[in-house]
């Protein structure tokens, strides 16, 4: 049986299980969003911004919390709207699916760019201290480079990236050479910039229905 923490408007699978990227011993990362009473803002000690668990792997954020940092353009965020792995939703989940467009601006192509240079950097880094290459996590900055351009062109997040499900586990498992993998990221940020250029998403993602969104929330949980 699969237990959410208390007042869980959404919970779904993201990780490698939504990606097209898990095998067997494969671990459910397990992402939620929860609306807390509203009575329990009039107290001194606020609700938590976020809860771990009760699952392994499992983490759950309030519903405000979660709107600010997918404001934020958060691409760890911003895929929980999209997962395609749904375990629990209710009448306010389906409302924060609604407007999930809202939160996509042009702001993606600098927040999912600089996520992967960050784990470019990284695994550099590692390269010239140990020899050793984190093919996890440069497998992660490629696909965090698909998705990226992805969104721009399209206004959807992706999360399913089966169709290159071989060639991204090559690089995590090592059978792609360095030389190859740096490649192949500097094709991917070249895309990125490009779909950059051309998106017809907005400058600025749409706090307005956000807003809307948070004030029907509170007010279905004030009782």
């Amino acid at each position: 049986m699969t237990h959410f923490p208390p007042h869980t408007i959404l919970a779904v699978v993201v990780g490698s299980r939504a990606y097209g990227l898990d095998g067997p011993a494969s671990d459910h990362d397990r992402r939620g969003v929860y609306a807390a009473p509203t009575r329990d803002f009039w107290h001194l000690d606020k609700p938590p911004t976020h809860v771990d668990g009760p699952q392994d792997e499992q983490f759950t954020w309030e519903i405000e919390r979660f709107c600010t940092l997918a404001l934020q353009a958060n691409p760890t965020v911003l895929e929980v709207l999209w997962s395609p792995l749904t375990e629990k939703i209710n009448t306010d989940g389906q409302a924060l699916l609604r407007v999930r467009t809202a939160f996509l601006s042009r702001h993606l192509a600098q927040t999912y760019g600089a996520y992967a240079r960050d784990q470019l950097k990284r695994v550099a880094a590692r390269r010239e201290h140990t020899g050793e290459t984190n093919g996890k996590q440069a497998m992660h900055m490629l696909r965090l480079l698909m998705a990226g351009a992805h969104v721009l062109r399209t206004g959807n997040v992706l999360l399913d990236v089966r169709a290159h499900r071989d060639r991204l586990l090559a690089v995590k498992t090592g059978g792609t050479d360095w030389p190859s993998v740096v490649s192949w990221s500097d094709d991917l940020f070249a895309d990125l910039d490009e779909a950059h250029r051309t998106t017809t998403l907005p400058a600025d993602p749409d706090r307005d229905r956000v807003n809307e969104l948070l004030h029907g929330v509170r007010e279905r949980n004030l009782r």
